[in-house]
């Protein structure tokens, strides 16, 4: 297909690269290489890289990869930083249990509004931009945090800082563009994996750091407040970096590429309605509240539950919490990469099942976390807890770019914003009375992860089929090529604007598998000059 000159698919660069291979990577079988285009990795028709190395800074593809991450991650450490003082903060402005439940609400509330915008804003600004700016348009509201004098300030400047959590949007997003959907699970729960990591590194670094400003010298109700410089300045310095290193596209930036007339513009209307009519996305945005959501709420009580319920000293409550946040190393990661291998052997079908798998698993772990009675349990059974609910995010995001090539941006942002309103309303709800201890609210958290689990049973795809059903009978409508096509009318075809969404039905084949049987192509579906 990509032989036919002008097909989509086909590369009019002419140039050969050829990379060998390395320890340490992760490639994408039975796609075809697009042997014409020049870039550091082997691409396919769309130019995503078909390799990922996680140890390269080959540009454009693995330099945004780290860029994204490292974004993200300062940013969870930002959002969070507060959450490890807690004991300390709340003698200096007399924080009630309401106060700090309120305060953490308010942390992740912040970006359900942010996500949504960032959505729009990948979709037609480009990811580059949307990352660098709002990283940088939040590093005042971080060095804010140091002149707080009461609970309401403490309150409204952990609610600012959360709006920058919205760089998930622009990190799963440049993944997904930059990266083939044979190993797009792997490549999106690496780097939204990482980016969680700085919910658990946090827990260290802040502690961390007020240790060392209290032996300088300082009090300990002023060395908490010169913490918040290490965040700060690290949200300056990385969108500094976004915005000079980074790049939206394989080809080049979005706004470059569309003065070219090689991407066309989108209208937002357009992009926004294909979105909400999805019924998948509003099943991914419950979802995503039950796993990402419970992994933010704990984030914000888990140092303090083992604090008080096991009487430890604050850096150790710290070091345990810590494991929490940093499970993402491995745990997000292996949930894309076991969504991937599924994909390989059961296509879109073995997606679905391993993420119900993944997360009934986090919720039942979290039941028992808070039913254990001794610390060795209650570590076990929320390191447990952590993986499953971790892994799930991952699987999420494995699944997420094969529901809508034209609204990928929007949809990432509801479903981001899914895990964030999970997040404040199950505070809301546990954390933030005192109808329940937080051993009960953690038990009933699991309770509601197990029940919200369930709709991915209703997700289905005429081409690939659901969890319980197969694909379409119908020769047509079973295809790829007619559901991403679908997203334009008429008109729009005439123009050529679906021939993107045409390039990315083709690599989507692999969706299929190799041992479940899916509708067989079509002839002439993707026709050769559209």
């Amino acid at each position: 297909m990509a032989d036919i000159e002008g097909s989509p698919g086909s590369s009019m660069h002419g140039v050969t690269g050829r990379e060998p291979a390395f320890a340490f990577s992760v490639a994408s079988p039975a796609v075809p290489t697009d042997t014409t285009a020049k870039f550091a990795l082997p691409v396919d028709s769309e130019h995503k890289a078909k390799v990922f190395k996680i140890f390269s800074l080959a540009n454009p593809h693995m330099r945004t990869f780290h860029l994204s991450w490292i974004s993200f991650f300062t940013c969870f450490v930002s959002t969070f930083a507060a959450a490890p003082l807690v004991p300390i903060i709340r003698d200096n402005l007399n924080l009630t249990k309401a106060d700090i439940g309120n305060a953490g609400v308010a942390s992740v509330s912040g970006s359900i509004f942010s996500r949504l915008v960032m959505g729009a804003v990948c979709d037609l600004l480009g990811p580059r931009y949307g990352c660098a700016f709002l990283i940088m348009l939040s590093a005042p509201t971080v060095f804010c945090m140091s002149f707080i004098a009461g609970p309401s300030g403490y309150i409204a400047v952990r609610f600012m800082i959360g709006f920058s959590l919205a760089t998930f949007v622009s990190c799963q997003f440049w993944m997904s563009t930059m990266f083939n959907s044979k190993i797009i699970g792997l490549a999106n729960g690496t780097a939204a994996g990482w980016g969680n990591m700085g919910g658990g590194a946090t827990q260290l670094l802040m502690p961390l750091v007020y240790d060392i400003i209290r032996r300088c010298g300082a009090t300990p109700f002023t060395a908490w407040r010169i913490a918040f410089f290490v965040p700060g300045w690290m949200h300056v310095i990385m969108g500094i970096l976004v915005l000079t290193l980074g790049q939206d596209l394989p080809d080049g930036n979005l706004g470059a590429l569309q003065k070219k007339g090689n991407v066309a513009k989108d209208k937002f209307s357009k992009v926004l309605w294909y979105a909400i009519t999805n019924y998948r996305t509003w099943i991914f945005v419950l979802l995503y509240g039950y796993s990402m959501g419970v992994e933010l709420s704990t984030d914000n009580v888990v140092a303090e539950y083992f604090y008080d319920r096991f009487n430890l000293k604050l850096h150790t409550a710290g070091i345990i919490a810590a494991t929490f946040g940093m499970a993402n190393l491995v745990a997000r990661p292996f949930g894309g990469y076991a969504s991937d291998m599924a994909a390989r052997y059961f296509g879109m079908r073995g997606r679905l099942w391993v993420l119900w798998i993944l997360q009934t698993m986090g919720g039942a772990f979290c039941i028992w976390l808070g039913r254990a009675n001794s610390l060795p349990i209650a570590v076990l059974a929320m390191i447990l807890f952590s993986v499953g609910a971790q892994a799930a995010c991952g699987a999420t995001f494995g699944i997420i770019p094969f529901i809508s090539r034209r609204s990928l941006g929007i949809i990432s942002g509801l479903t981001g914003a899914g895990g964030n309103f999970g997040s404040g309303l199950t505070q809301l709800i546990f954390f933030s009375t005192t109808k329940f201890s937080t051993a009960q609210g953690l038990s009933w958290m699991g309770v509601m992860i197990v029940a919200c689990t369930l709709p991915v049973t209703l997700v289905h795809f005429p081409q690939w089929g659901g969890m319980f059903f197969p694909p379409s009978k119908d020769v047509v409508k079973s295809t790829e090529e007619y559901y991403y096509a679908s997203e334009w009318n008429e008109e729009e075809k005439q123009k050529g604007l679906h021939e993107g969404s045409l390039r990315f039905a083709e690599n989507s084949r692999s969706e299929r598998g190799r041992r479940i049987a899916s509708a067989p192509t079509p002839p002439n579906t993707t026709p050769a000059h559209v």
